[in-house]
């Protein structure tokens, strides 16, 4: 099909032209799927990538946890208008953070007003710099420690009334979870969503995990702060300006513990972000009322460009005027992109074996499989 061979050309382009270690793709078009390759799974060994291979899919975990909390609500679990303080009392205090005003739905929709964790100086200099991720790539997070790293910072705004993306908003829902069911957060993923979905390849990976279970290709980054910079002088506005240049050595981070939990701990394949994406974007997974709520999307506010966010889940123009239902995410040393038309009727699934160019390399995809690019930035 012309289609795939688009594909496989972008894959190609990726690697030659813009750097990419290597990359995958799986192309849904009805009943037939088509899978392509580009570059290496392992810079050192020159490994090609293949089929099934395991990544982690950071932000994608959130439509994860999104499902599984709607799956509760529907089970008469719980409702998205309990306020957080119901589950969790007393948690969301101080800074002028106040879990009576916020509601689970709020948490799951980044309008709860909580600030951004992710310039936050600990994060910063344990992660973004190259002698904290050597000495702490190995740390073992806890719940606990990932909402006081929240309740550090003020909230931005009041609840309800504007959009802000916070990881610590989907801790805080993992964190529910666990109260309302009495499980962990990934025995529950596995309950609500990775076994009724059969998706053979994915799992919500646990704190002290290092490595990953099945076959996988290495992952690297360059997302380094520069030598001198005082990681507690970053802000959104000058964040890029201080980060290493694409001339920086990259650096392996394939085995390490991932922090990121219910806002970005579950790991897949593309064959089963197909599966996953498909069915939230059906319904096959969610009875109507939530599957109505997961993609009630609003607009967005300092985060993607010409984005609309649902539960978990969100909707990128295209720049013909289309709309491409989209569940993704990056995290250190990859991203993963899974998109389809509102039909489900073709669904395209990309991971990266690193962090850097990802967006134009998914907007070439996009214009591969779909016929458009996306809506570029104004």
């Amino acid at each position: 099909m012309a289609t795939n061979e688009n594909v496989q050309q972008v894959l190609d382009w990726a690697v030659a032209e813009v750097g990419i270690p290597g990359i995958v793709a799986e192309v849904k078009d009805g009943d037939r799927t088509w899978f392509g390759t580009a570059g290496v799974a392992d810079i050192q060994t020159a490994r090609r990538r293949e089929p099934g291979e395991q990544f982690t899919t950071g932000s994608a975990a959130k439509a994860f946890t999104a499902a599984a909390m709607l799956t509760l609500e529907a089970e008469g679990r719980l409702s998205l208008t309990d306020t957080v303080e119901q589950w969790l009392p007393g948690v969301v205090r101080g800074n002028g953070n106040d879990g009576r005003q916020i509601t689970i739905g709020q948490l799951l929709t980044h309008t709860s007003g909580l600030g951004i964790t992710g310039l936050s100086v600990e994060i910063a200099r344990k992660y973004h710099t190259r002698p904290g991720f050597a000495a702490h790539r190995y740390d073992v997070w806890t719940v606990e420690e990932l909402l006081k790293l929240q309740m550090a910072i003020p909230p931005l705004y009041a609840p309800g009334t504007a959009f802000a993306y916070s990881n610590g908003g989907y801790h805080l829902a993992g964190a529910i979870i666990e109260k309302a069911t009495g499980h962990s957060y990934e025995e529950e993923v596995d309950r609500t969503v990775v076994q009724p979905l059969g998706l053979t390849g994915t799992y919500a990976r646990p704190f002290d995990e290092q490595r990953f279970r099945g076959p996988h290709a290495r992952i690297y980054t360059r997302q380094f702060i520069k030598d001198g910079i005082d990681p507690a002088s970053l802000t959104p506005d000058n964040y890029e300006s201080l980060m290493e240049g694409p001339d920086s050595d990259p650096v392996d981070v394939t085995d390490r513990t991932i922090w990121g939990w219910a806002a970005g701990g579950v790991v897949s394949t593309t064959s089963d972000m197909l599966r996953f994406t498909n069915a939230m974007i059906t319904g096959s997974l969610l009875p109507p009322a939530q599957h109505r709520t997961m993609w009630n999307t609003g607009p967005t506010r300092d985060w993607m460009p010409n984005t609309r966010y649902g539960t978990g889940v969100s909707q990128w123009a295209l720049a013909d005027g289309r709309t491409l239902h989209i569940v993704a995410g990056v995290e250190l040393g990859t991203a993963t992109f899974a998109m389809g038309t509102p039909d489900a009727r073709r669904l395209v699934s990309v991971n990266i074996n690193c962090d850097w160019n990802w967006y134009p390399v998914c907007s070439q995809v996009a214009e591969a499989a779909f016929g458009s690019p996306f809506l570029p930035p104004q």
